[in-house]
């Protein structure tokens, strides 16, 4: 018997030693599937956002530190804080090697050889290392089907597809960072957390929608006395003054500011994020229709919330005005449920819903939201999906409606099967996943309420059938009927048709969501 005990204790000491690189074989095979897809997208459309960051490269390998926020060479002016520019700046070393005109300040305008193309869609690849550690950390102690899932789903997201290795940007390895910092706190490592939440947001400002969260939570669960609390806040104010202490040394912190909240900009993008906003302006326009029929002089600017630029804030021409205030306002509003919850059970098993919360209330309700914002809570939210049908089936069904929603993005023709085969494809093997994870169960250790649920397995409502049933009717119109009712009439319909009906589906989700805040 004491040879059998010393012998489980042996195994159980060894399991414990290999843990922390528990899944490294499955999270490295599955990253290089990933990456080898991603090698054969570098060919395909890229958006205005590919001229952007090779703007930003040269721009910060050409001019010195206090021009950078100054610049006006290109109409693309960098407007992401200073880690994300010091980021450029290290790219630009690279970028110069393999070839100098991209870094040319001048000649550089609007350069899109295949080697200045090859280079950045490589610079993207390269910067995903951020995306797979942060979900291998925040995922190595799940059993390791649950992590082959989540590797699954983040991996092979067709909207991380579509906007960073087609469109272009560089979502991936801040969502890496801040799972990374999620990470630790669920841990309990509040401060690294904390840190690395910092770093993020002077990456990419943003992520500030989750502020408050990280705020109330480690004030509730890691500021117990007043050493921890400026331990805390030293650490977090050394990381900003390490971004912007140069600015406030050269006296250009305002027109830093200007540049990263630009709210000139307008309430929402020329393609409408389906959001609330989307609903609203569409009851403008629709008002405004009605009662101009009914003779009444109703001043309307042609595409005014639909146009191709970004420009100044259109008036609506019937509903009241919104301001940046006002937008701030409601965001904080729908979010206090969560800060409420948070402050008065500050665990950190509540802690991700909590931070999805956030930046779902951030995307319903903020200021000039671009779609692609969609992707931060969406990519976060299969993490607490993994572990609950509830969730998951929440997850299914707002990853579809994000991930449809993001297909104006790409609107070549030839971009159009690589777009619908990675949703298709994703969405399938999701179902499979979740069916397999949450299969019918009869153990005594499951609970009577998650029993009944995953006896239900992956089986949804009537009203996402319904929905996800006319997300196909719609593309339909949009590919084929809208073409040969109008013609080239009406260009804006069927876009606002996708963002309206895409709003109501995320609005859902976020009521959704909030109803899973209440429960926690």
């Amino acid at each position: 018997m004491r040879g059998t005990k010393q012998q489980q204790q042996h195994e159980l000491q060894r399991q414990q030693a290999q843990k922390p690189m528990n899944g490294l074989r499955e999270v490295l095979w599955m990253a290089s599937v990933a990456t080898c897809i991603k090698m054969l997208l570098m060919p395909t459309y890229h958006s205005t956002d590919f001229e952007v960051h090779r703007h930003w490269l040269a721009l910060t390998a050409s001019l010195p530190l206090n021009q950078w926020y100054i610049d006006e060479t290109s109409p693309w002016t960098l407007d992401y804080p200073p880690f994300f520019a010091w980021f450029e700046y290290v790219l630009s070393f690279f970028a110069r090697i393999v070839d100098p005109v991209i870094v040319d300040l001048t000649r550089g305008l609007k350069y899109d050889a295949a080697s200045a193309v090859y280079f950045q869609r490589g610079s993207v690849m390269c910067s995903d290392l951020l995306l797979f550690l942060g979900t291998w950390r925040f995922c190595r102690n799940f059993p390791l089907k649950l992590q082959i899932l989540s590797y699954l789903a983040i991996f092979f997201s067709p909207g991380l597809l579509m906007v960073d290795h087609i469109h272009f940007q560089y979502n991936g390895f801040l969502l890496g960072v801040l799972l990374l910092s999620v990470s630790y706190l669920k841990e309990g490592n509040d401060l690294t957390g904390g840190i690395m939440f910092a770093i993020l947001l002077c990456f990419k400002h943003l992520f500030a929608i989750a502020a408050p969260v990280y705020f109330v939570y480690l004030l509730r669960h890691y500021c117990h006395d007043l050493a921890r609390f400026l331990k805390l806040g030293f650490s977090v104010m050394l990381v900003i003054l390490t971004a912007f202490g140069p600015f406030l040394y050269y006296g250009q912190i305002a027109q830093v500011l200007r540049r990263l909240f630009p709210f000139g900009r307008g309430l929402c993008h020329a393609y409408w994020a389906p959001n609330f906003w989307a609903l609203y302006n569409a009851v403008d326009k629709m008002l405004s229709y009605l009662l101009r029929m009914l003779g009444f002089d109703v001043v309307m600017e042609k595409a005014a919330m639909t146009g191709g630029l970004v420009g100044d804030s259109k008036a609506h021409a019937i509903l009241p005005q919104i301001t940046p205030g006002l937008s701030m306002f409601l965001v904080l509003l729908s979010m206090s449920p969560c800060l409420i919850k948070i402050w008065r059970k500050p665990r950190r098993d509540n802690l991700l819903i909590c931070v999805v919360y956030a930046y779902t209330c951030g995307y319903i309700f903020g200021w000039h939201v671009h779609e692609k914002a969609s992707l931060h809570f969406v990519i976060p939210l299969v993490l607490a999906a993994v572990d609950s049908v509830k969730v998951a089936k929440e997850y299914y069904f707002v990853s579809i409606v994000s991930y449809y929603s993001l297909f104006p993005l790409l609107f070549e023709p030839r971009e159009y099967p690589v777009k619908m085969i990675f949703l298709v494809l994703h969405s399938t093997a999701m179902w499979y996943g979740f069916a397999i994870n949450f299969a019918p169960q009869t153990q005594t250790s499951v609970k009577e309420s998650e029993l009944k649920e995953r006896n239900g397995c992956m089986s949804l409502c009537i009203k996402k059938k319904m929905f996800i049933a006319g997300l196909v009717g719609l593309e339909i119109y949009v590919q084929l009927i809208h073409h040969l009712v109008f013609e080239e009439r009406l260009p804006f319909l069927p876009l606002m048709l996708i963002s309206v009906y895409c709003s109501i589906g995320l609005m859902y989700a976020w009521l959704k969501q909030l109803s899973f805040v209440i429960e926690l």
